[in-house]
């Protein structure tokens, strides 16, 4: 079931409490993971868009955004939530669907000391930017990430950011659609801070796009970022809700049950508008 995200309307009362968020429903609970391998609550990939349509002040945000979200009292009292107090955490930046770059690899965070050495990895790693935007490709890279860790998570979350549709290598519904047949969850934090710019191969209602081609799995989500402002609090929403493990009770915007609102392919048929290959 998808569901999208209203920043305001999730922030994390219930969590700081030590308790369930108010409003949100706590799925059911995965079979406990093999004695053989060290024991978390989730396995998260973070995999960020570092594609040119991202200029270097959201590039920035978003380093930020994701260093301060894992020290946030909110995150740090989510990770109690949880039945071992631990989630196994990698970072990596994607543009092109050859070009991805692990920034931090398979972290522990069980605490403030484990989170600010993460954050402190995130920030030191110089910015980069680099061409096409090919969300498969992100997928299609985080999934062996899983298996080459020694841990096992109770649950495998992959967490896209991005500011744009698919542009290149495989169709992304064939990535998405492949990780889901693996168990794997995807979530969503579509960046649309930006009036579009179809110079830049922007769409209108990326959300929808993120919603209806990109996530899937038990308790998928996405958190839209309208607003440059809302950019620190979406990461951090997004963030809690994964390792509280919890959903919206109520879905702000229904999944598409037919057709996608928005073509899955959309990105492509642009790239080729443009450039006629």
């Amino acid at each position: 079931m998808r569901w999208c995200v209203s920043i305001g309307a999730v922030l994390v009362a219930g969590v700081l409490a030590g308790g369930d968020v108010p409003g949100l429903a706590a799925p059911a609970k995965a079979p406990a993971p093999a004695a053989t391998e060290a024991k978390v609550d989730v396995e998260l990939v973070l995999a960020v868009d570092v594609s040119y349509s991202m200029d270097l002040d959201e590039l920035a945000l978003q380093r930020e955004g994701y260093a301060l979200a894992v020290t946030s009292k909110e995150f740090l009292q989510a990770l109690k939530t949880g039945p071992t107090g631990k989630v196994a955490v990698t970072y990596f930046e994607w543009a092109a669907s050859t070009d991805q770059k692990i920034i931090v690899p398979w972290r522990v965070i069980d605490g403030p000391e484990s989170a600010g050495a993460l954050a402190e990895e995130i920030l030191k790693a110089p910015l980069r930017r680099a061409s096409r935007t090919s969300i498969s490709g992100a997928i299609n890279f985080a999934m062996p990430l899983f298996e080459a860790n020694e841990y096992q998570g109770l649950r495998r979350v992959i967490d896209i950011s991005g500011d744009g549709p698919n542009n290149n290598g495989e169709l992304v519904t064939i990535a998405r659609d492949a990780a889901l047949a693996k168990g794997i969850t995807i979530n969503g934090l579509p960046i649309m801070s930006k009036e579009t710019n179809y110079a830049t191969m922007d769409i209108e209602n990326l959300d929808w796009y993120y919603e209806d081609c990109v996530i899937g799995g038990a308790g998928s989500f996405v958190v839209p970022i309208k607003t440059k402002e809302k950019f620190k609090e979406a990461i951090r929403t997004k963030l809690v809700l994964e390792v509280a493990h919890r959903v919206p009770e109520m879905r702000v915007v229904p999944a598409a049950t037919r057709e996608p609102r928005v073509s899955c392919t959309i990105g492509e048929k642009i790239w080729q508008e443009r450039w006629g290959r």
